[in-house]
């Protein structure tokens, strides 16, 4: 579905997202990232600069076989916050967790990589309004709310990402989406 974009690094944009929407401010964001070298950035305490060969990898080995198989794609996986984080605390809410996923839409991609940032990104709707799958949705739902709009032409998916906690033991599903249940039994 189409989202509403905002730099998660920094406080200010992402407070817009809460109040374009209208969404309680207590209900975390997804940060969208444009390939593994960024996510990678933001699994990294914001102390820490440049990483070494033997470093190891900080993607959860959980996660590489869905990141693998669905990625980019409508996948949002949960990881654990570094501390001190380089996200805005705003994305998180406050939990020491966020969501992350990585838009199979090319613009979106190459719009994260040109702003060098991850972007916290829910749906492109006010808060009780149905998703949009194309930019005239959005321009009915938030005209006037948000400066611009993308127009990538209408969605292939068409409904959110399913969210994944491999945090937890054993591993759930926290939100049903654009992956089956059947396709995540399928990954090792």
């Amino acid at each position: 579905v189409y989202g509403l974009g905002a730099d998660a690094t920094r406080s200010p944009a992402v407070k817009g997202i809460y109040t374009a929407k209208g969404r309680p401010s207590d209900n975390p964001l997804i940060v969208h990232v444009s390939d593994l070298t960024m996510l990678r950035k933001y699994l990294t305490p914001a102390n820490i600069t440049g990483t070494s060969a033997q470093d190891e990898d900080p993607i959860p080995e959980i996660y590489r076989p869905l990141i693998a198989r669905f990625w980019p794609g409508p996948i949002t996986i949960l990881l654990r916050n570094p501390t001190p984080s380089r996200l805005a605390p705003e994305v998180t809410a406050g939990l020491p967790t966020f969501g992350c996923r990585m838009p199979a839409s090319p613009l979106a991609r190459t719009l994260i990589a040109l702003a060098d940032a991850p972007l916290a990104a829910p749906s492109a709707n006010a808060a009780t309004r149905p998703s949009p799958t194309a930019a005239g949705h959005v321009q009915h739902d938030l005209n006037g709310r948000i400066e611009l709009i993308l127009d990538g032409g209408s969605c292939a998916v068409g409904v959110e990402s399913t969210v994944v906690d491999g945090l937890s033991d054993p591993p759930a599903v926290l939100r049903p989406g654009g992956v089956s249940i059947e396709q995540l039994r399928g990954v090792p």
